[in-house]
Order: C-alpha cells, then structure tokens, then sequence
C-alpha cells in the first residue's frame, strides 16, 4: 500500500496499516511515485501537508495508478480553506480517484458547492453534504466517503450508506481521520 501522507500522521498511517496485515510503503518522491504506484495494492494520496515536491508526487502516483488500474483514495484535507490544497486537489480529482474521503465541509468544497471549514475542522455536518458527495462521485466516477460520528458512503448510483462505527475521541487525536483513509 503506497502512501503519500500527512507529515504528521506517516508513522500512525503505517502502524494502521501493518494492523490490518497490509504492508506500507511510503513512497513520496516525485521520481518514484509513478513507478511503484502500479505495483501497490492500493495508494493514499493525503494532502495534509503538501510540500511542492509531494504535490508533484501525488499527481505522478495518481496518474499512473489510475492508467494500471491500481484503487487510489484522495483525501483532501483543508480543501476550500487553503489555496495550494484546493488547487492540488481539484486537479488530483479530475484523475478520478476510486474513492474520496473528506469530512462534509471538504467534500462540499471540492464539489465546488461552498466553501470549506476551519482548515481541517468541519462546520457541517455528514448530512450537509450529501448533495456535494453525490455530485463527486456522478462527476468523477468515485464512491465518496463522508465522515462523521456516523460515517455516510455515497456512490454514483444506488443508496447511501450509513456507516455507525465512529467515535466523537476520534476528534481529539491528530490524525484519527487520516488513519482512516486507506483503501
């Protein structure tokens, strides 16, 4: 699992990971990205703190994850407060990720339909942004993860679906949500 992750949370991502009997692989240089990305079960494209050179390496890993088929999630934290994110975000996910996992006020700022939260804190709600999610996944062909206390999955078609296995602690731990972005 290659993963090109917040600073803050590499170490937690990888112990996550190696939990779930997967093997992490933080690969995030611009000229080895693209190249392992085909070989990885899966990548995480995390921006919570894009340097230039990881915003390079995400693009290279989310394109040629998407051209050898490799499932690829973007999480696009801080997207409509922060312009570098915001920016690196709206062109990751016209790459069309197999899923995007944001909190609601991420997800209705990449969707383009408000404006964002107090950099990586929500001021919406799951519910908030459910017109948003589906609108991503329609539009981008990606399943949307909404979280919350109550987790809300949006595909392009079909119901949304309610995942109830959240925890308000999960608020009070740098990077709990992170941890949450594998695919």
């Amino acid at each position: 699992m290659q993963c090109i992750t917040n600073a803050v949370v590499t170490n937690v991502t990888a112990n996550v990971l190696l939990a779930v009997g997967a093997t992490p692989a933080m690969v995030d240089i611009p000229e080895e990205a693209g190249q392992f990305a085909p070989v990885a079960s899966g990548v995480l494209v995390n921006l919570g703190t894009p340097t230039p050179a990881q915003c390079a390496a995400m693009h290279e890993a989310a394109e040629a994850a998407a051209s050898a088929g490799t499932p690829w999630v973007l999480d696009p934290v801080a997207v409509g407060f922060l312009a570098v994110r915001t920016r690196t975000a709206q062109d990751l996910v016209a790459v069309r990720p197999t899923i995007i996992r944001g909190n609601p006020s991420e997800i209705i700022a990449l969707a383009g339909t408000g404006g964002g939260g107090r950099g990586v804190d929500s001021v919406d709600g799951p519910d908030d942004a459910l017109d948003a999610a589906r609108l991503l996944a329609v539009r981008h062909g990606s399943v949307v993860a909404v979280s919350g206390t109550v987790d809300a999955v949006v595909p392009a078609h079909g119901p949304v679906v309610r995942v109830a296995n959240g925890t308000p602690l999960l608020t009070r731990v740098t990077g709990g949500g992170c941890a949450r972005s594998e695919p």
